[in-house]
């Protein structure tokens, strides 16, 4: 773990200027996903600060804040990922050999349209209805989201190259695992309903294997999304739970 490792992963995943870092390889940025789930946390925090200080406003407020920064620190390039692969579902329906055609295909369709529209959606009606006490795990959802990608990259074939293949190649499992306890165990002490993460991760991972075989860059947009909108959703529906320092019994 090292200071050029955190900035090409920040680089790799978000839109937050940073140091330029030229030519760096495929094992940069492998050695790089170390700091995956760590930036993934700060998009989180981020996140969360600017719904606790809409919040003061009304919950609608802090909602459109939160959506408008997790577009905006991470570019949309993670809905830009889900705009691809529904696109490449939609125009494969009937003609499976269309898949990767549709896939590679800069321009963006119908169905990729819907599906950025109603991520957002989700994400802002699960914002404006999240308990404020919840803010903290609100941090974790996108670090688990992150920790999820490298786990698809490491578990599935590329289906093509790009940001899939250079993960794939030589993704050690020691991060990942260290990143699995931590995120339990913050999990358990902050909100007990993220412990469903790893199921969310599993069940795209399934799906990625048994639907296309394999996993490409936009899969994994697509992923982080998708994971990110079932956490959201099971944190505001989760129930009671309290974070100690905040509510001592």
């Amino acid at each position: 773990m090292t200071l050029r490792g955190l900035i090409i992963a920040t680089q790799f995943l978000t839109r937050v200027p940073m140091p330029a870092v030229s030519e760096y390889s495929s094992r940069d940025v492998v050695r790089s996903s170390w700091w995956f789930p760590f930036v993934g946390l700060c998009v989180g925090g981020v996140i969360a600060l600017l719904v606790f200080v809409g919040g003061f406003q009304s919950p609608l407020v802090a909602a459109a804040l939160g959506v408008l920064a997790w577009a905006w620190i991470t570019g949309a390039m993670h809905l830009d990922g889900l705009a691809d692969l529904t696109d490449a579902l939609g125009a494969s329906h009937r003609d499976p050999q269309r898949f990767l055609q549709v896939l590679a295909d800069p321009h963006i369709g119908t169905f990729g349209v819907v599906s950025i529209a109603l991520a957002l959606i989700l994400k802002l009606a699960f914002l404006t209805e999240l308990p404020r006490d919840a803010l903290f795990a609100l941090a974790l959802i996108p670090a688990w989201a992150r920790l999820g990608a490298l786990i698809w990259s490491r578990s599935l074939p590329p289906l093509k190259g790009g940001r899939a293949q250079q993960l794939a190649e030589g993704l050690p499992l020691g991060p990942i695992l260290v990143w699995l306890a931590l995120l339990a165990a913050l999990s358990a002490w902050m909100a007990p309903v993220l412990l469903l993460a790893p199921l969310a991760i599993f069940a795209w991972m399934m799906w990625l294997r048994v639907r296309l075989g394999g996993v490409s860059g936009d899969c994994l947009g697509a992923g982080i999304e998708i994971v990110e909108i079932a956490l959201l959703a099971a944190v505001m529906l989760g129930g009671e739970w309290r974070l100690p320092i905040i509510n001592p019994a």
